[in-house]
């Protein structure tokens, strides 16, 4: 099995960590506070926080996260307005990720799940889906066997040029649930 990391204690990183813990991942959790002194030793680490919170991350552990696999959550959502995505329309959080981090194998993953769905493992009567996008076959096999284990769907989206469009579907995802028109326990699912 392999190792994980999660930088963030919240919502996301505690129900991300439940899952890879269930399906027999070693999981260490790192919280914003810690990560100045923390050593991150495992095979991949999830970037558990909000988009705000990547630039620091990068500039206080960047060097840690070479050559592991690293997986952006993020959604780069205006949260003032709710009306649009941070991010230039032909690029991605994800995208920009990979840059700063070159000696790492980015991933796009867990953007398009709330923490309840990770949880209960299911969406409605349907096991969740995690979608994951990345350049690194390799890297997607590893998370994909983890989230797998923990019992929950895992679908290859494609290349990590695909992030973008992962973006916008938990962009939507999230302003309908802030706008009440879906409940915190719903969520996108793929029907094989």
């Amino acid at each position: 099995m392999s190792t994980f990391t999660i930088i963030g204690t919240g919502n996301m990183g505690n129900a991300i960590g439940g899952l890879l813990a269930a399906g027999g991942s070693d999981v260490v959790h790192v919280g914003h506070e810690q990560l100045s002194s923390a050593t991150i030793d495992t095979d991949v680490v999830v970037l558990a926080v909000p988009y705000g919170a990547i630039e620091d991350i990068v500039s206080v552990a960047g060097d840690q996260l070479a050559g592991k696999v690293v997986v952006d959550i993020t959604n780069p959502l205006n949260f003032e307005t709710f009306d649009s995505l941070l991010v230039p329309a032909d690029s991605s959080a994800a995208a920009q990720l990979q840059a700063k981090l070159p000696e790492s194998s980015v991933l796009k993953a867990f953007n398009t799940n709330f923490a309840a769905t990770l949880a209960a493992k299911k969406v409605g009567e349907v096991p969740t889906t995690v979608l994951i996008a990345g350049d690194d076959a390799a890297a997607k096999g590893v998370l994909s066997a983890a989230v797998t284990a923990g019992g929950v769907s895992a679908v290859d989206a494609g290349a990590l040029s695909r992030a973008r469009e992962l973006e916008a579907i938990g962009f939507l995802q999230l302003t309908l649930a802030v706008g009440e028109q879906v409940s915190w326990t719903s969520g996108f699912a793929v029907v094989r």
